[in-house]
């Protein structure tokens, strides 16, 4: 799949400048982890000596940040997508099931 280059850069960013876990920001962009990771190896980022986080605290906090938020926007439309799909199919495998009852 081809990225744009503003999307790798916000990708980048995400990571570099806000915080988020290399796995997670792919996971949540929609786009395989060793992309992300070449991406930000080329960059030349680090990844830093992990500290103890609290599970439930998110990994950055939220801001007004226009490019911030254009890639958090992308992050929950896959999510939207995904739990559609996980729901479509949920739902076929219920109405199957239930056919399967006399």
């Amino acid at each position: 799949m081809a990225y744009s280059k503003q999307f790798k850069e916000q990708a980048i960013a995400l990571v570099s400048s806000k915080g988020y876990d290399p796995s997670r920001a792919a996971r949540e962009l929609g786009m395989p982890d060793s992309t992300l990771r070449v991406w930000l190896e080329k960059a030349g980022w680090r990844q830093p000596v992990k500290q103890d986080r609290h599970p439930q605290m998110p990994a950055a906090p939220l801001s007004d940040d226009p490019d911030v938020l254009k890639v958090r926007v992308k992050e929950l439309e896959a999510q939207v997508r995904r739990l559609q799909m996980e729901k479509d199919i949920l739902k076929k495998a219920t109405a199957y099931f239930a056919s399967q009852n006399p």
